[in-house]
């Protein structure tokens, strides 16, 4: 199992319909096979997510935030990782919002050092 505590990630690349960007950081814990996260930057002023870590290193959680326009939004996403050459974990990401919107979309984060 991959240990995700104390790893910092930064969006890549988002759908259009997403609100995370480059200017997103996330900050991740894990107690056991629990994942947490704490993320703002660009449209989002705050947001959180829990999860769960599989055996296999995938992610699967649900968030919300608000974001600059002072909306409360939320949704689902499954996350699979890949070990980049330089040994950073990058996740790409399946994702559903959950609230008003019911679209779907794809995004990629990757490790900060």
């Amino acid at each position: 199992m991959i240990n995700y505590n104390g790893k910092r990630f930064v969006s890549i690349a988002n759908t259009e319909n997403g609100e995370v960007s480059s200017k997103t950081f996330f900050d991740y814990k894990q107690e056991g096979n629990i994942l947490s996260a704490t993320y703002d930057g660009g449209e989002i002023v705050k947001g959180t997510l829990i999860g769960i870590v599989k055996d296999n290193g995938c992610l699967n959680f649900r968030y919300n935030h608000v974001n600059i326009r002072n909306e409360i939004r939320g949704g689902q996403c499954d996350s699979t990782p890949e070990t980049l050459p330089d040994g950073r974990i990058r996740l790409h990401e399946n994702w559903k919002w959950l609230d008003s919107e019911h679209t779907e979309g794809k995004s990629t984060i990757e490790e900060v050092i």
